[in-house]
């Protein structure tokens, strides 16, 4: 199968093309066909599986198809998103996939962190707008945007979205929104939340789950080392030092540590920089762009802001501290081994964390081969 069986618009396969996507995995061609035609969907499918272009693709093509209207501030087609970083990467990939398009539709991006005024001015003639909840509902209350014509609701991570803590914030956006729209929910997990969500939007919906095990992380090579806190740092920079590690994505517990981690990588030679919620939205997306482009070698990061990193052919991650949850674990590792790619994910843990990180392993049906740093010369 290619993206040509969807009879999409040629420029739409065009430059999806352009970008990589030539056959689509199992939930874009599922996917896809059920938003074309209008249908409401709940698709549930692995982070890094291209839930993303499900939805761009379809919303493209669709619009094309219809009659032009007044330029107003009531977009048609609203994506809510838990993170800023994740509003940004489904911007691209509309402006990407619209590129040269004989008619292209305005797309625009709104959340939080920044100022919400140049938000407010641009908001004229938008027609697929991409927001987090909280900052959506700042501009309503503002006048600046009327949901009131939305025909197409798409929730990209909505088990995140859930969790987060945004569910009141959702509640009052569904009162915004007109009762007949078709509504698209993707999700990398389905749980009783979501359900519930489910059921309180969705009419007869397709549903989609393309996920045979929620922690089948088979391309991921895991490997893990044994190390007491105080010789984290130093095993750290023998690892990327002695591998020559290029492009690394290194997790902390916390903002104070990657801050700190990222300070001593670059003391000792190697460029690294920490992303967290307290970065401003510039230098963060900054950041990213230069990691993603591979001028970054290390990005040091918190769970927050992981949602956002979405990048292909990532080689190597590294669990400097083990997270709370296996989840959390599954959900950091899942940053590489994507797209048919094999990626390695190394978890440092120290003795106290034995137990803990066996909890993790066995909920993954994973084992791990341990190496004792104690061993090692560095």
């Amino acid at each position: 199968m290619s993206f040509l069986d969807f009879k999409l618009h040629p420029t739409i396969v065009k430059n999806a093309a352009a970008l990589g996507y030539e056959t689509p995995t199992p939930i874009q061609a599922e996917a896809i066909p059920v938003v074309l035609k209008g249908r409401d969907l709940l698709g549930i499918a692995k982070t890094g599986t291209g839930k993303t272009i499900s939805f761009v693709l379809p919303i493209l093509h669709k619009l094309l198809l219809r009659p032009p209207e007044a330029l107003s501030r009531k977009p048609k087609v609203l994506v809510i998103v838990p993170t800023r970083e994740l509003a940004n990467q489904i911007l691209e990939v509309f402006e990407e996939i619209a590129l040269r398009l004989p008619i292209k539709p305005k797309v625009m991006a709104v959340y939080g962190g920044v100022s919400i005024n140049p938000q407010m001015k641009n908001m004229y003639g938008t027609e697929i707008l991409i927001a987090t909840p909280g900052r959506l509902l700042e501009l309503d209350r503002a006048k600046s945007v009327d949901l009131s014509q939305v025909k197409v609701l798409v929730l990209d991570e909505a088990d995140k979205i859930l969790n987060l803590g945004f569910q009141r914030d959702m509640e009052e956006i569904f009162d915004l929104l007109p009762a007949k729209k078709q509504n698209l929910l993707f999700s990398a997990t389905l749980s009783e939340k979501l359900t519930s969500l489910n059921e309180m939007i969705l009419t007869r919906p397709a549903i989609i789950n393309t996920v045979n095990e929620e922690d089948d992380i088979e391309l991921i090579n895991l490997s893990g080392y044994f190390v007491s806190d105080d010789r984290k740092g130093p095993l750290l920079r023998h690892l990327i030092k002695t591998k020559d590690m290029k492009q690394v994505l290194i997790f902390t517990s916390s903002r104070m540590k990657a801050d700190r981690v990222a300070t001593k990588l670059m003391r000792n030679g190697i460029e690294a920089v920490s992303i967290h919620g307290k970065k401003s939205q510039v230098t963060r997306m900054e950041t990213l762009k230069k990691f993603k482009s591979g001028k970054l070698q290390v990005m040091v990061a918190t769970d927050l802001i992981s949602r956002g990193i979405d990048i292909s052919e990532l080689p190597y991650v590294i669990n400097y501290e083990l997270p709370r949850s296996p989840k959390d674990f599954v959900h950091r590792v899942g940053r590489t081994g994507r797209a048919n790619v094999e990626g390695q994910a190394i978890t440092f843990v120290t003795r106290e964390e034995t137990h803990h990180f066996k909890v993790i392993l066995k909920k993954m049906k994973r084992y791990v081969d341990m190496i004792d740093s104690d061993e090692m010369d560095f």
